[in-house]
């Protein structure tokens, strides 16, 4: 088993990694059982998938459970799922110094984390990735919230868990276009300041998509160790370091927007394109050499991920889009900071970018694309 402490004081806590574990996630959850039971929320599609090992190892070891089917998809990130799950929650009387099993993807942990982070003023949550966009990425660092109107995760809080356990063999039934989606997060570690572990993933990504373990645990340590030294610098994205973990997020998150944050483009995906996007805007921008932007958008093409706005299946003007950035939470002061590249491993954190040179770029981006 791999251990990765993410150090945050009081608030300090483990992740775990192994195959299997999913089978004997017990021994790890025992401390967190109070009255004999553990509430899991889960969607319906791992509810048959990853559920019963869980719950049989559970059962097993005398541990009785409850379990909160929601529906699949980032759809659920909503105030009416929050609202359901929350009178779910009351109804099963959890108390402040229960922990809530959030089994699922990034959803999932999303909505459960934020509702246990408002639920009797704040009780514990467990997270139990099952895809590897939830496993390399949102399970680790407390980040909770659900989807509006307005925007995606602009209601929300930070809730760190008590516990992560990560069971890579959990990706074994999961649809190839999940798997490449979680790909964009592992790729972005890379491009972020690990330019080595970027060519790792040229040489080695196709193995990792196809299921490989050694390449999938490698990657999987790999990100959660990067994210787990990030989060402990800068827990709330204070000094901006943080933020960097936040590349190819804006420009995807417009994507996401205008296609209606659905089926029709994964976030994963939004993120592939958006890492590109960033990519060539620096270098449009005179930032960043061109052959590096051209081996991110090789690479990301390469692994069966969109890489451009076209290929992300938007038809909008660069107008729409930065509309849609607009209504980011990162907006201070009236600007929006913008993650940008140097290079392959040199993202940094730019304030002041004009977005009438982000509109033109990206009206520019659908002629040539």
């Amino acid at each position: 088993m791999t251990v990765v402490p993410v150090a945050l004081g009081e608030r300090s806590y483990d992740i775990r990694i192994e195959d299997g574990l999913l089978n004997r996630a017990a021994e790890y959850l025992k401390p967190y059982v109070r009255g004999g039971r553990l509430v899991i929320v889960t969607d319906s599609h791992v509810e048959t998938t990853q559920l019963p090992r869980l719950r049989a190892g559970l059962a097993a070891a005398g541990i009785e459970t409850r379990v909160i089917p929601l529906p699949p998809g980032e759809s659920t990130k909503s105030w009416a799922q929050l609202e359901a799950l929350m009178d779910e929650l009351l109804a099963l009387e959890i108390e402040r110094k229960d922990h809530i099993v959030a089994l699922g993807g990034g959803v999932i942990g999303d909505l459960v984390g934020f509702a246990a982070s408002i639920l009797k003023r704040g009780c514990g949550f467990v997270q139990i990735p099952t895809t590897l966009l939830a496993q390399v990425d949102s399970s680790v660092g407390g980040k909770t919230a659900i989807n509006t109107t307005a925007g995606k995760n602009l209601v929300g809080a930070f809730h760190q868990p008590a516990l992560v356990l990560i069971d890579p063999t959990s990706l074994d039934t999961l649809p190839r276009r999940e798997v490449g989606a979680g790909y964009a997060e592992v790729v972005k570690y890379g491009l972020i300041d690990d330019p080595a572990f970027f060519d790792w993933c040229e040489t080695n990504g196709t193995r990792l998509l196809a299921g490989d373990p050694e390449a999938r645990s490698y990657a999987i340590e790999k990100s959660v160790r990067a994210k787990a030294a990030i989060v402990a610098d800068d827990e709330q994205e204070r000094s901006g370091r943080r933020a960097l973990l936040n590349l190819g997020h804006t420009f995807g998150h417009a994507l996401e927007a205008e296609t209606g944050y659905g089926e029709r483009l994964l976030h994963g995906e939004a993120v592939a394109a958006g890492m590109a996007l960033a990519f060539r805007f620096s270098v449009a921008q005179g930032l960043c050499p061109a052959e590096d932007a051209e081996r991110v958008t090789a690479h990301l093409r390469a692994a069966g991920l969109p890489a451009s706005v076209r290929d992300a299946g938007v038809a909008a003007s660069g107008a729409t889009l930065v509309a849609h950035m607009m209504h980011d939470k990162k907006m201070e002061g009236g600007k929006l900071p913008f993650l940008l590249a140097h290079g392959i491993g040199q993202t940094y954190l730019d304030r002041e970018v004009d977005l009438a040179a982000v509109t033109a770029f990206l009206d520019g981006e659908d002629a040539a694309a």
